[in-house]
């Protein structure tokens, strides 16, 4: 599988080791080191995933997700030496895909990322288009609708939403959701299931204070049904 990748790191060393890896992966790399550049990368040619520094000069890494995100649906793994977990919730809220704080292992960077593609770049026959209710979710378009209008998905959202889709009324916990999001399962970045739940719920529900398709099931995760409330199993993230 091989993909084009975008760099943004202002950090040489780092930069050029991502980029050895990756080429020796069999991906094609460029690296710039601020974020107007990496702007103006993605939006000459539309990468596969673009590796991103929070720390860049000029526009941060959040700002570049943020014009990311408005733009295209393009994956993003962020990259940071803060472990401040506003600053994971953030990224995450703002659409990254996965969040790495530094030092990281460089298998564990390449596992990551091998995750995303797999996801992002899979074949037409294994992704069938899911229905449940009024949500479609498409794999192969990246598309979700629901009660007929074009809902917009990070990567991370829209896995959650297939996985549940794909088996409607199976309650989930967060590290299972967890697993369709990262591949990992740490705990440390549990919550991150959270912010994605609260957001579908902003996509999907007709009132997200008061949700009657994605469910939460006290004590165990959530579930997601065809439109009707369960008593006893609703209730806020």
């Amino acid at each position: 599988m091989c993909a084009y990748i975008l760099i943004a790191e202002d950090d040489g060393m780092q930069a050029e080791l991502i980029r050895r890896l990756l080429v020796k992966e069999g991906h094609e790399a460029v690296v710039v080191s601020d974020g107007r550049a990496a702007l103006d990368a993605a939006r000459d040619r539309r990468p596969d995933l673009v590796i991103l520094d929070v720390m860049l000069p000029g526009l941060d890494g959040f700002g570049v997700c943020r014009v990311l995100r408005r733009d295209a649906d393009i994956p993003v793994l962020m990259l940071t030496a803060r472990s401040a977990e506003d600053d994971l919730l953030l990224g995450l809220d703002l659409g990254a895909d996965d969040y790495m704080t530094k030092p990281y292992s460089p298998r564990e960077l390449l596992a990551r990322i091998r995750i995303v593609l797999r996801r992002t770049l899979r074949p037409v026959e294994e992704s069938p288009v899911l229905r449940l209710g009024a949500i479609t979710v498409d794999p192969v378009r990246h598309e979700v609708t629901c009660d007929g209008t074009e809902v917009g998905c990070t990567p991370g959202e829209f896995a959650i939403l297939n996985a549940m889709v794909a088996e409607p009324e199976r309650v989930f916990s967060r590290r299972q959701l967890l697993e369709h999001t990262r591949g990992y399962d740490r705990a440390s970045t549990e919550r991150a299931v959270t912010m994605h739940i609260m957001n579908l719920r902003k996509k999907i529900e007709p009132d997200p204070s008061s949700p009657v398709r994605l469910l939460t099931v006290f004590g165990v995760g959530y579930k997601l049904v065809e439109g009707g409330a369960l008593s006893g199993d609703r209730g806020p993230a």
